[in-house]
């Protein structure tokens, strides 16, 4: 060929006319026939639903299965596509080979040329093979834009996919954290605090939300994950393709975090979570942390669970620490201390070496840890927080305590110490005190309960709040409190609205020891209404106690105005009667950063420990066990001392003799802070040099609950 084509005639070489007219008519009957059976199938659908009414369309029936087709088999568009043209192609060619003189395979080439490049039909020459030759190439400019088309839909499909968060988790050793809430940014803060002295480590969140949108909130919370990554997906932890998809089986700790909004609906959703992810048929390598909204429902989480399991009960935890601050309240600085892994936080190993050593000898063995418990091997393991002294480490134990990290302590000989008797043994008298309740929590009756256990006899609990007082007896009993059980308090109840100044100037604000403001939860349905309600009441707390008391605000200004860092400790422990202390439960943790800036409460407790806790039990789930004892009614707790209870005025002493001495107390002391100090020391780094202590200084110490 020559590049045209023409009907001049070669003797034998040019094949019979009539087998080339068979061949395009062929061709054109095909073209034909679909859009003649097209265009009567409508006819012979009417004809034949006239003879049966209930009968389907033919039309309808046909648009169906090719509806199904499409949709049931992944590969079809191709499919469809790769026959069209082939038919194009091949309808083509016989086209082709019917005006022209060459042979039918080399029509078949050049109608492949023709789809393929539509320029190519130029060179044809004649009426025939021009007619065909264009058909042809508009032919194939279809079959060309359908499949730049299907291209396009699934390189579009795939990036979408992969935006959206749909494809597979390749790790191992992560930490899984399953749902959203306002918890979540501390808590990827705290974890990445701790994957710091690893280099870093990564975190996988899946929650129901668009990936783009988790990745733009994390990318706001602007802290510094130090090295860790953190790899977002979108799913729902109910699924076990999703879970699969974050490598759940390989993961070392698997954090669920409550939803917001009701507190039995969000612990049901945990407890399906548990259950798939107690389904999962790979297993789990690592840990299951719960956070619970209410401690009824602990039990039940924890029997589907099984030894998976560790739970964190959130509301619990910060009504127990509100209670705890308001009798001590230079524990709220503390416990964000020892709850962050910023400074120094438990740490559980075995030392060998310490073998048959005391626990009063292990106590002033760690130079740059504060010993506080022992794992006792020979009882399952059981963890027991402040020991007796003459407790021998058995082969197998293993020793708690306060570090800042856990590669930074070591056992080291035992420092020379002089062996001393505190000044005095005493119990810290108890006198009754005056507390008020402003708003509503869900779990009131278990704080009423605990705060029974710990004030002295005749102490009066104001509650403040606008449930009717018949509402708050049912709510109460129905909560588990017996009224006749409560041996030290007496319940005053009063109605109003916290945020209304004239029901506030109701009561004698003037006369309490600690104000409680909780986050009224019956009001409200946010954490930012919430804390906009609390920190309304704070203000207006605040005035009216300036103006009933403008001479001893005057006077106790630069002892009790401000917050924790700047106020003095001993006044605050003392609680004295002219300035009550202000506790303020705030939800969400950006409140509590504005509340801290502007100084105007003493004391704020936030999700932010929640989330604290959360990160700490899903490092090391041994530690769950310890917390557990610190808040629980019976056991050790976090305590404040006074100085004159292991020293005399102007006595010398280090910190490893003044821990001697807090043993004769049995108390475990693990810190101190300074008369003109801003913070507490927990676990001072040096422990040997001696100094001389005011009485205004103060002691931290883990001891029986009194």
């Amino acid at each position: 060929m020559s590049g045209k084509f023409s009907y001049e005639d070669d003797g034998d070489s040019v094949p019979s006319r009539s087998l080339k007219n068979f061949s395009l008519l062929l061709s054109l009957s095909a073209l034909y026939a679909p859009i003649v059976v097209l265009k009567y199938i409508d006819l012979l659908s009417k004809l034949r639903r006239s003879q049966n009414s209930e009968e389907v369309p033919i039309n309808k029936r046909l648009a169906y299965r090719v509806d199904i087709f499409l949709s049931l088999h992944p590969y079809a568009k191709p499919l469809v596509l790769l026959v069209a043209t082939l038919l194009l192609i091949g309808l083509g060619g016989l086209a082709l080979y019917g005006v022209t003189d060459d042979s039918l395979s080399d029509c078949l080439w050049l109608s492949w040329t023709f789809v393929a490049d539509s320029g190519n039909h130029a060179n044809a020459a004649g009426f025939g093979p021009k007619l065909v030759s264009v058909s042809i190439s508009i032919g194939g400019m279809l079959v060309f834009a359908m499949m730049l088309g299907l291209v396009t839909d699934s390189i579009s499909e795939k990036f979408d996919s992969l935006r959206k968060g749909r494809s597979e988790v390749i790790e191992q050793s992560h930490t899984l954290v399953l749902g959203w809430s306002d918890k979540l940014g501390s808590l990827l803060n705290q974890i990445s605090i701790a994957n710091e002295s690893l280099g870093g480590g990564t975190i996988v969140v899946m929650a129901e939300k668009d990936k783009e949108e988790m990745e733009a909130d994390i990318a706001k919370m602007e802290f510094d994950l130090k090295g860790t990554a953190v790899i977002c997906r979108s799913g729902s932890p109910l699924i076990l393709a999703d879970l699969k998809k974050v490598s759940v089986s390989k993961a070392r700790a698997i954090v669920v975090l409550a939803e917001e909004g009701n507190a039995d609906q969000s612990d049901a959703r945990a407890l399906r979570i548990v259950l798939s992810l107690t389904g999962v048929k790979e297993g789990l390598r690592g840990h299951i942390v719960v956070e619970l909204s209410d401690l009824d429902n602990e039990v039940l989480v924890k029997l589907v669970g099984g030894d998976l399991v560790e739970t964190v009960v959130a509301h619990d935890v910060i009504g127990r620490l509100m209670i705890q601050c308001a009798r001590q309240p230079g524990l709220a600085q503390i416990w964000e201390d020892i709850l962050g892994f910023e400074n120094c936080e438990f740490y559980i190993k075995r030392w060998p070496q310490l073998v048959g050593m005391q626990f009063e000898d292990v106590l002033i063995s760690f130079p740059d840890a504060v010993p506080c418990g022992i794992k006792m091997a020979s009882y399952g393991g059981k963890i027991i927080l402040n020991p007796d002294d003459c407790y021998v480490l058995q082969e197998g134990d293993e020793v708690i305590v306060i570090a800042e990290d856990d590669d930074t302590y070591a056992p080291a000989p035992l420092p020379k110490v002089r062996r001393g008797y505190p000044p005095k043994d005493f119990v810290v008298p108890k006198s009754p005190e005056r507390i008020l309740f402003c708003g509503w929590r869900r779990d009131m009756e278990d704080m009423i309960m605990v705060l029974d256990a710990f004030l002295a006899p005749g102490s009066e609990l104001w509650m403040f709040n606008d449930v009717p007082e018949m509402d708050r007896e049912r709510k109460l009993i129905d909560g588990g409190l017996d009224f006749t059980r409560l041996e030290n308090i007496t319940l005053v109840h009063r109605e109003g609205n916290a945020v209304i100044r004239r029901h506030l100037e109701s009561l004698p604000l003037e006369s309490f020891d600690s104000i409680l403001i909780l986050a009224d939860e019956s009001v409200e349905d946010s954490a930012i209404q919430a804390d906009s309600r609390s920190l309304a009441t704070l203000l207006l707390i605040r005035d009216i106690q300036a103006k009933r008391l403008p001479y001893r605000e005057a006077m106790v200004s630069d002892v009790f105005r401000g917050s924790f860092s700047e106020g003095s400790w001993m006044g605050e422990m003392q609680q004295a009667s002219d300035k009550s202390v202000i506790i303020s439960e705030i939800l969400d943790p950006r409140t509590k950063n504005l509340l801290s800036m502007s100084k105007i409460s003493d004391y704020v407790l936030s999700n932010e420990l929640v989330s604290m806790a959360l990160a700490m039990v899903a490092e090391d789930r041994q530690i769950n066990y310890v917390l557990e004892e610190l808040f629980a009614e019976q056991g050790n707790e976090m305590q404040i001392r006074q100085s004159d209870l292991y020293l005399r005025e102007d006595e010398e002493l280090n910190f490893f003799e003044v821990m001697l001495r807090a043993r004769q107390r049995k108390e475990v002391v693990i810190g101190y802070r300074l008369e003109d100090a801003e913070r507490a020391i927990i676990n001072p780094p040096d422990k040997v040099s001696r100094r001389r202590w005011s009485p205004k200084d103060v002691f931290v110490a883990i001891a029986e609950k009194e």
